[in-house]
Order: C-alpha cells, then sequence, then structure tokens
C-alpha cells in the first residue's frame, strides 16, 4: 500500500481545509469552474471522477461477468436496501429532525425543503464514487459493475415515482440530460478505455504487464479522489462559513443516515454470509448517493438557492469523509466474512 492509500484520511482532511480556505480567499476561480457544467454534470468534475475511475476499469475481466448470476445474493442485498429500504428511512429521519428535534432552530418552510433534498439523496444510489471505494475495499470489479449497471437501469423507472411518492408531488421529472451524461461520463468512457487497454496488455499473454500498469496509474486515482475533493469543498466554502448551523444540522441526520445504512447493510451480508470482496461493495453501493442527479432535481424543482438545493450539497460535503470511515470500518473487520469463493 502506497503512502497515498495508506494515509489517505490525513491527506482527505488536508483537501477538505484547502478546499474552505481556497474557495474563501479566491472564490472566483471556483465560480468559473464551476460554471463549466452540462446538465449539471461538473465537467472538471467529471474529468477527475474519471481519473479515478479508469485504472478499476482495467481491472474488469470480461470473461468473468458471467460468472455473477452465480452468486445473486450481493445483488439482491444492494437492490433491496436502495430502493425498498434507503429512500424510505431517509424521509423518515428528515421528518423526525426538522419537524420534530429542530423545529425550535429552523422555519417551517426551510424544514420542508431540507427534508425534499435529503429525501433526493436516498432516492439517488451512487454512479461513479462507487468504484472507489470498491476498490479502496479490495471489491469484486466485475460485480461491482454489474451492481451499478443494474441499478442505474433500475433508476431509469423507479427514480421518479418514488420520489413523486415521497415528496407528495406529481410533476416529478427526471432530468435525463443530467442521468445519461453523468452514467456515459463516470461509467460508459472509463469502461470502454479500460477493456481496450486490457485488450492491449492482454495481447502478450502476460498478466505481468496488466499488474505493472494498474501500478503505475493507481495513484492517480488518487489524486483524482483528492482533487475532487478540494473542488467540491472549494465550490461550497462560503455557504459553509456563512451557515455553519445549518450546514451542521443538515448533516447530522444524513450521518445517522448512511451510518445506519450501512449498518443495515453489513449486517445483512454477514447473515446473508456473502464474501468479502462481495459484501464490503455492496454495502458502500448501497451506502453512497449519486449527488449529481439529487442536486439536479432540487434546483429544477425548488430553485438554485433553496434549501433542498442545500441539503442536497451538503450530501456532497459529507459523503467522502463519512465513505473514508466506513471504507476504514469494513476493512478493519473483513475477518468477520468468508474470503471470496
Amino acid at each position: 500500500m502506497g503512502i497515498f492509500e495508506r494515509y489517505l484520511s490525513i491527506w482527505v482532511a488536508l483537501c477538505i481545509a484547502a478546499g474552505v480556505l481556497l474557495g474563501y480567499w479566491i472564490p472566483g476561480i471556483f465560480s468559473i469552474i464551476a460554471k463549466l457544467e452540462v446538465a449539471h454534470v461538473n465537467l472538471v468534475v467529471a474529468v477527475l471522477i474519471w481519473v479515478m475511475i479508469y485504472p478499476m476499469m482495467v481491472q474488469i475481466d470480461f470473461s468473468k461477468i458471467r460468472d455473477v448470476g452465480k452468486k445473486p445474493r450481493g445483488l439482491v442485498l444492494t437492490l433491496v436496501i436502495n430502493w425498498l429500504i434507503k429512500p424510505f428511512t431517509m424521509a423518515a429521519l428528515g421528518w423526525l429532525f426538522f419537524k420534530v428535534l429542530f423545529i425550535d432552530y429552523v422555519d417551517p418552510a426551510s424544514a420542508s425543503e431540507y427534508i425534499a433534498g435529503m429525501i433526493l439523496l436516498g432516492v439517488a444510489p451512487c454512479t461513479a464514487m462507487v468504484f472507489v471505494w470498491s476498490q479502496l475495499t479490495k471489491g469484486d470489479a466485475n460485480y461491482t459493475l454489474v451492481q451499478v449497471s443494474v441499478n442505474d437501469i433500475i433508476m431509469i423507472f423507479a427514480f421518479a415515482p418514488i420520489t413523486a411518492f415521497l415528496l407528495g408531488v406529481s410533476d416529478i421529472t427526471v432530468p435525463w440530460g443530467t442521468l445519461v451524461i453523468s452514467v456515459v461520463l463516470y461509467v460508459l468512457l472509463p469502461l470502454i478505455a479500460g477493456v481496450i487497454t486490457r485488450h492491449y496488455l492482454e495481447k502478450s499473454n502476460d498478466g505481468e504487464q496488466i499488474t505493472s500498469f494498474l501500478s503505475s496509474v493507481k495513484p492517480w486515482s488518487i489524486v483524482g479522489l483528492l482533487g475532487t475533493v478540494i473542488l467540491l469543498f472549494g465550490f461550497q466554502a462560503l455557504r459553509i462559513l456563512e451557515q455553519p448551523l445549518i450546514i451542521m444540522l443538515i448533516a447530522i441526520p444524513l450521518l445517522i443516515q448512511t451510518y445506519g445504512i450501512f449498518a443495515i447493510a453489513y449486517g445483512a451480508a454477514k447473515v446473508l454470509k456473502l464474501p468479502y470482496s462481495i459484501a464490503a461493495p455492496a454495502c458502500m453501493i448501497a451506502t453512497s448517493n449519486f449527488f449529481e442527479l439529487a442536486v439536479a432535481v432540487a434546483i429544477s424543482l425548488f430553485g438554485l438557492h433553496s434549501g433542498a438545493a442545500l441539503a442536497t450539497v451538503v450530501g456532497v460535503l459529507v459523503e467522502v469523509p463519512v465513505m473514508l470511515s466506513l471504507v476504514f470500518f469494513a476493512n478493519k473487520t473483513q475477518h468477520w466474512f468468508a474470503s471470496n469463493k
């Protein structure tokens, strides 16, 4: 394990601080970068995420994809958590905190918008960053790809009706541009690049070439992650510094949701006796969120400066450090699970 991975939590903490400070000192630069987007997908962030994901795609061996169907329990676990549990627990926690526990701190209109933003996060399972969490937990890359792909297909049909039901509105419009562009940028293009690269490296019938190549590009995944953290916190630096109390109030139920969902998924994975290489990424997929989609819908429904949009942004800020803590926990407890079979 290289120095970047060994001390990743420290680097992320430093990048969070750097992002906030740079966003405060030179907000103009971050404003320019923030405007480089298509359908609410920031192109600079997309490039950094692409850099993160590409080495992981090279690891995927398509000859083994067909074997995923022989181990359906990990896939079933992820789908049950993502679509039958997670959206509803997020709605319940949002209501509990902003309609009951925090009622004296937030006006009713803002409270409703914060709840809406959290619901949007709960209904949007992650597409991109899960490949990072899978790699950091030494997950099965082939299995992770199938899980993400199935989630994306279900999201096309389930996102709008579940969101409409939980928000109590009937005019939810799925931002297809955001959805399609995100899947293309974060999954399809790096996957194609990975397949081409792996095919070229396999021509020599020498597995050492693939191992050597992955060793050389793997540090770039961490560089991409750290760059993404700096940008995300830089974009929201002024909001973080101007509204620390609201940021904290929104973060509390989001933290409980994230750790709670992971606990449910991790416990279920142990009961199901999943091998660790499937259990860990399955739980990471069940826990993380597709923040671009959530932000886009929040803006289209409630406006750019709404409480709902702010809540989805807080979800973005919370996710990276929290998911890293879960990666650390999973790696420390992998002996709870059987090795891959």
